[in-house]
């Protein structure tokens, strides 16, 4: 359950859904699994899994949702097969050729056709409310996803007022300056990973990794006029992650410092130890999401 990729999401208007009113709106669009003929389906489920049956997980003022999806998998190369077998059939038995608009409906009925047969694939993402942050939190490197969890999720409360946090300062320029004086603010040192890209080059990137970024190559790049896309961070001896000029946060490791408090309490389910581990993770969460938005200036006022 612990949170790997970040997106951010910051409410414009307060969120003032109580859980009691989500868990109602979300229950009417829960999961089902795909039909013979579905090629996919998208709906909410229990964040705890089988140990739960609530759609909604709170803590503290932290309410978690979890949306599932489930894939049909249909290659590409599998059907185009199919099809080109019912074009030959076709041609050899009537004598004629097969032009793209019925090769098309050929494709359509080759796709209904193979689908029972298809296996699934099944994911999930988890996201939480914050509302006392402002902000709605989704475990996702992808904004695909992110976005595709938001549109559902607008759709099951009528409402979703976000958008992604937009700072004050230009991310990228003060990641760059970071690295020019070699020292981080608001708790945050520099570790050993980096992207810089060059504004004026499409194409012009430089990726370091595991290395020392206080280098003279480094510093050399900069003074060309490179900038910083991602970099590698660590913050309060709490958690490492790479910072994105878009505030996307990815590959988020918390350290064992904090991993332990959730383990204090010995936990006798696995639901217990859900919510032991939901609870110090946004607590935390919290307090780097405000170093976070305070380095970078704050965030812009709302739109």
């Amino acid at each position: 359950m612990w949170f790997k990729n970040i997106r951010l999401y910051r409410f414009t208007k307060p969120f003032e859904l109580t859980p009691e009113e989500l868990e109602e709106k979300l229950a009417e669009h829960t999961f089902h699994p795909c039909g013979k003929h579905d090629q996919s389906k998208y709906g909410w489920t229990s964040p705890l899994g089988r140990h739960g049956e609530m759609l909604t997980h709170v803590t503290g003022e932290y309410i978690m949702i979890c949306a599932q999806k489930q894939e049909k998998i249909l290659p590409a190369s599998v059907v185009n097969e199919a099809v080109q077998e019912k074009v030959e059939e076709i041609e050899a038995k009537q004598g004629r050729k097969v032009f793209r608009k019925e090769k098309l409906q050929l494709k359509d009925e080759a796709t209904l056709t193979l689908l029972p047969k298809a296996f699934a694939r099944t994911s999930k993402t988890f996201a939480y409310f914050a509302p006392k942050d402002n902000l709605l939190v989704v475990n996702s490197s992808s904004a695909n996803k992110a976005e595709e969890l938001l549109g559902f999720l607008r759709n099951s409360i009528e409402s979703l007022p976000v958008i992604p946090p937009n700072a004050k300062n230009i991310p990228s320029e003060v990641m760059t300056l970071w690295l020019q004086h070699q020292t981080a603010g608001e708790n945050f040192e520099i570790d050993q990973e980096c992207e810089l890209y060059n504004p004026a080059e499409d194409g012009n990137v430089v990726r370091c990794k595991g290395q020392d970024l206080y280098s003279d190559e480094i510093q050399s790049h900069l003074a060309a006029g490179k900038q910083v896309k991602k970099l590698g961070v660590l913050w309060k001896d709490a958690l490492s992650c790479i910072l994105e000029d878009d505030l996307t946060i990815k590959r988020l490791k918390f350290q064992d410092m904090v991993l332990e408090k959730a383990d204090e309490a010995d936990a006798e389910s696995a639901a217990e130890q859900f919510d032991q581990d939901f609870a110090v993770m946004s607590l935390e969460l919290s307090k780097f999401f405000k170093s976070l938005f305070k380095a970078f200036g704050g965030l812009q006022r709302k739109i």
